[in-house]
């Protein structure tokens, strides 16, 4: 795998606060909008705060998926909340921290151990994460799943 790639995305103002984001890869398009607490802004559409907590949501997803993968682990479940933080800092709006409570539901306490270094791996390789200024705040939770008599 080579070590630069790029990744196109293209935004055309459709009216109002409101633009359509595509990319020449890939078929569905997003609405984006300014959001509901800014002047003019849209409910009910994604925005870049969204967009900007759900990349790195997604990206500690995504590198769990792969390093779980890489060490055979097998689990019930992943699941991920996220919560951004905007906030005046220097005079400027600032995303100043990204909360990340991902929950991994394993299927014995056996498995507890080395889902809780796969996680921890996980958040420290996200390249999202890594690309932010943003203070990331890392709470996770594993649980084992229960078996239904």
């Amino acid at each position: 795998m080579a070590n630069t790639h790029y990744y196109e995305v293209s935004v055309d103002w459709k009216n109002d606060r409101i633009g359509i984001l595509s990319s020449p890869v890939l078929a569905d398009q997003v609405t984006v909008a300014t959001p509901p607490e800014f002047t003019k802004g849209v409910p009910d559409i994604w925005s870049p705060e969204h967009l900007f907590v759900a990349a790195i949501n997604s990206c500690l997803m995504t590198t769990f998926l792969a390093i779980a993968e890489n060490f055979k682990f097998d689990f019930e479940d992943f699941q991920s909340k996220a919560t951004g933080k905007l906030e005046i800092v220097d005079g400027k709006y600032m995303m100043s921290e990204v909360t990340l409570k991902p929950v991994l539901t394993i299927k014995e306490e056996g498995d507890h151990e080395k889902g809780w270094r796969i996680l921890q791996k996980s958040e420290t390789a996200c390249l999202i994460s890594n690309s932010v200024k943003s203070r990331i705040i890392f709470e996770p939770e594993i649980k084992v799943a229960t078996v239904n008599a």
